[in-house]
């Protein structure tokens, strides 16, 4: 778990994944929910935002990313919550 910046840009980058908000969920020119884009998961229906604007909701809302480097086959994991402390 870590609120760090660095981390979770460098943990998404790592995957090709883009910031992202669910479009419907923000409010008063605000995101609502924040995801990452995966390349190959099908997010088409997310709308990609700023690093900056991703961090900076993040931040607002005191979040901590949860989040798994391997899977148990080794491979990358793409699994990640955002929780608050």
């Amino acid at each position: 778990m870590t609120s760090e910046h660095d981390v979770i840009r460098k943990w998404a980058q790592r995957r090709r994944a883009e910031p992202a908000t669910v479009p419907g969920t923000g409010h008063d020119g605000r995101p609502g929910l924040l995801r990452f884009d995966f390349p190959g998961y099908g997010g088409a229906g997310l709308t990609h935002i700023s690093w900056d604007r991703w961090f900076e909701t993040f931040d607002e809302r005191e979040l901590r990313f949860v989040y798994q480097e391997r899977r148990e086959d080794g491979g990358d994991s793409n699994f990640f919550r955002l929780d608050r402390p």
